[in-house]
């Protein structure tokens, strides 16, 4: 007895000085895919692409959303959709189911204790009972046990639980993902409502000019000085751009459902914009930094999560091989009568140590090959999305480098369309040219308006762009992040 006992701890010590153990093989992060440096040329800006190594990189992920965007309406907006928006709060949903998997995972350390009360009855008939006589059983047991639990002498559990910590943190970064979407979303929503905005202006504008031309070629008409296909050309004129009209109205509802599809809420009419270049620009952001900022990305980060799950799960895969032991035991107290049933000499226990050694089984093989190639896998999606990363950090760069010029270079064209308007007018009331020059400059000068008014969009379309891509836009600093992965001692930078 005393020495069951004393094997009974042996292995209870055993279990906590090797049960911190796994079996998982050494985690390095694979090599960034991509240049430390961003694209440099013609198209770049070379103040935005400088030496990589400044500290604005730090900076950005300091820099909170609400200090990022200027404009105190759009700000207000971003915090209705954060509070509203549906899809934000499934994620953030998602975030705590998976942590919640992560807490069930964990419990599989511990033994399950169980406590009971129980009383069974049986009537034995005379031919049977040992006496040979009929007799009546009766039996009261309470009862504490702790049943199959496994002692992780291997590191099977923990490396399980390590693969559910990471794909709780891979969740985590996903919301924060999510997170900057809707902040982008939302942005860009109010850019297009602004710009819809100015085109509903232009085209009423246009619409107006048509008619006081329509008018004008009329009463030319009436005295004989014109042709009738220039009033009809003139008519016409008027329902395209009647037609142009309805057109921006359209898309400026159309932008207005998607904001409030985004704020999960409807949008307070004074919060929206009056128009493009009235809009406060957002902060701006340099992109002088090395690539390895794409690192902190959310989505990077999810993804090398992941990795380090898949790496877990071989560590879980590799304790398959080796024996399982597992410890079922019970203390209570039993008796034939329950006034008697905590009564001194009543008291029971048992303890029964099993041991279960794998000696052919086909899956655990299969399973150890699958877990090396969901490695692979990982390792290559992880890969994949710091070149993506890279590749929107780039393209964002090559607008940022050349989308100034095109402002610049719009903006002079539509002064020379308006000076050519301005000329065929006069030429056309002068009676120098006919219809069709004044049509010709009236379509020009449109155009041109319509082009800038999306150039200029697109301008500050691409400062948030370069903001969202390389990171920005969480609601916490790395300090905070840090802080609310205090959920178990092991974290992804220690991992590494």
């Amino acid at each position: 007895m005393k020495r069951n006992r004393i094997v009974l701890l042996s292995m209870l010590v055993c279990a906590l000085l090797v049960g911190g153990c796994t079996m998982a093989p050494k985690y390095e992060r694979p090599a960034s895919p991509v240049s430390a440096q961003w694209p440099s040329g013609a198209a770049y800006d070379p103040t935005k692409v400088s030496k990589p190594g400044t500290p604005e990189g730090e900076d950005l992920l300091q820099l909170r959303w609400r200090e990022f965007f200027t404009d105190p309406k759009l700000r207000q907006l971003i915090g209705i959709a954060l509070e509203n928006n549906r899809q934000l709060k499934s994620a953030r949903l998602s975030v705590e189911y998976y942590r919640e998997l992560y807490n069930i995972q964990t419990s599989d350390l511990f033994p399950r204790i169980t406590g009971g009360l129980g009383m069974s009855a049986q009537r034995m008939p005379a031919d049977l009972s040992a006496t040979g006589r009929r007799a009546t059983m009766e039996r009261y047991d309470a009862n504490l046990g702790a049943a199959s639990w496994e002692v992780d002498f291997f590191g099977r559990i923990r490396s399980l639980k390590e693969a559910a910590l990471q794909e709780y943190f891979a969740t985590e970064q996903a919301s924060r993902s999510a997170q900057i979407s809707i902040i982008s979303a939302v942005a860009h929503s109010y850019l297009n409502i602004a710009s819809a905005q100015e085109c509903v202006a232009l085209d009423k504008e246009l619409v107006a000019s048509y008619r006081d031309t329509y008018e004008r070629v009329k009463r030319n008409y009436d005295l004989g000085l014109v042709s009738e296909i220039d009033v009809s050309r003139s008519a016409s004129q008027v329902a395209v751009a009647e037609r142009s009209a309805a057109v921006y109205l359209q898309l400026l509802a159309q932008s207005r459902n998607a904001l409030e599809f985004l704020l999960g809420a409807p949008v307070p009419e004074e919060l929206l914009p009056e128009s493009l270049t009235g809009l406060a620009p957002a902060r701006e952001v340099s992109a002088g930094i090395s690539s390895e900022i794409l690192l902190k990305r959310p989505d990077v980060l999810a993804a090398e999560n992941q990795l380090l799950a898949a790496n877990a799960n071989i560590g879980a895969a590799r304790a398959a091989y080796f024996p399982r032991i597992s410890l079922t035991a019970a203390i209570g107290s039993a008796s034939s009568e329950l006034s008697g049933l905590f009564k001194s000499g009543s008291g029971y226990w048992s303890y029964a140590p099993q041991l279960a050694l794998p000696i052919f089984d086909m899956r655990t093989w299969a399973s150890h090959r699958a877990s090396k190639v969901k490695k692979e896998m990982m390792i290559s999606e992880y890969e994949k999305a710091i070149q993506s990363a890279f590749r929107d950090v780039a393209d964002v760069l090559a607008t940022l480098g050349t989308i100034d010029k095109q402002v610049t270079a719009q903006e002079e064209y539509v002064a020379a369309v308006k000076r050519t308007y301005e000329l065929a007018n006069y030429r056309y009331e002068s009676e120098i040219d006919n219809y069709l020059s004044l049509l010709d400059a009236q379509r020009s000068l449109h155009s041109s308006e319509q082009s800038l008014v999306m150039l200029v969009r697109e301008k500050f379309a691409s400062q948030i762009d370069l903001y969202t891509v390389l990171g920005g836009g969480w609601e916490e600093s790395p300090d905070e992040l840090e802080e609310s992965f205090q959920l178990t001692e092991t974290t992804p930078s220690e991992l590494n």
